[in-house]
């Protein structure tokens, strides 16, 4: 499959299952894995087709979900070790969706072993789909995004609340609270309406899309130890920023506290 092939089958599935619930959802669709972490009817069907869909379309690969290594926690031990596999995230920021907020997306990303070869971020409130291919740059509706430099001082998100409105002497501006979603916050990094965002426990199908759009611009998604987010690196914070010596320099020099 090619990325307009894949980017049809997100944005079917997000017409189909996705988008007639938004604020539609009834009590009963609507359970916690977590409490404070909601998953909906709309998570497990989108998750159910895209996979479908996908493997369809690629008869060779894996397809590892959010939802379905909730249940099977075992399926993450393809994520760069299946020769092809597929990361999906059918609903990112559920939370948001359940609330009535606009912020939530559908996210895919395709492996190639360790690499990530292709991303896609839609956001169908929006109307915008962000696509990258390795090598092959980032675009959003088809129109290519350009790097672009960082702000002095650098601005950013957190989902840590212990980092929100500190700034480092000086050094970065007071840090916003993220959205709720790593497929809103990632595009306002890759179109420079900020410069980074931290985030808590690193799950790899919320990140690994935004990464390889990251790298496209060369940013990366670095943990505050310094070492590059890899899957199987470890659930030490991370932070994803638009260049990569800004993002270990903020990282670096940033307290370790909640």
């Amino acid at each position: 499959m090619d990325t307009d092939q894949v980017l049809g089958i997100i944005k079917q599935v997000s017409a189909d299952i996705v988008e007639p619930r938004f604020r539609a959802l009834h009590e009963d669709e609507i359970d916690s894995k977590a409490p404070g972490d909601y998953v909906t009817v709309a998570d497990r069907e989108a998750e159910r087709a895209l996979s479908q869909q996908l493997r369809a379309g690629a008869r060779d690969a894996v397809v590892v979900g959010e939802e379905g290594s909730f249940v099977d926690p075992g399926q993450l031990d393809a994520i760069g070790v299946a020769p092809h596999c597929f990361v999906v995230d059918p609903l990112d920021g559920t939370n948001n969706f359940v609330r009535g907020s606009e912020d939530f997306a559908v996210m895919v990303a395709e492996l190639r072993g360790v690499e990530t070869v292709g991303a896609w971020i839609y956001q169908p409130r929006a109307g915008k789909a962000y696509v990258a291919t390795r090598g092959g740059g980032v675009y959003c509706n088809g129109e290519r995004i350009s790097a672009a430099p960082i702000h002095v001082p650098p601005q950013g998100a957190s989902t840590f609340r212990a980092w929100r409105g500190f700034d480092e002497e000086g050094r970065i501006a007071p840090v916003i609270p993220a959205s709720g979603s790593a497929g809103i916050d990632y595009p306002h990094v890759v179109t420079a309406a900020i410069d980074f965002v931290v985030y808590r426990f690193p799950k790899p199908w919320d990140h690994l899309p935004g990464q390889l759009m990251l790298q496209e611009l060369g940013g990366d998604v670095v943990h505050l130890d310094g070492r590059l987010y890899r899957p199987g690196s470890g659930r030490m914070a991370i932070l994803s920023c638009r260049d990569l010596a800004t993002g270990r320099r903020v990282a670096s020099g940033w307290p370790r506290r909640d």
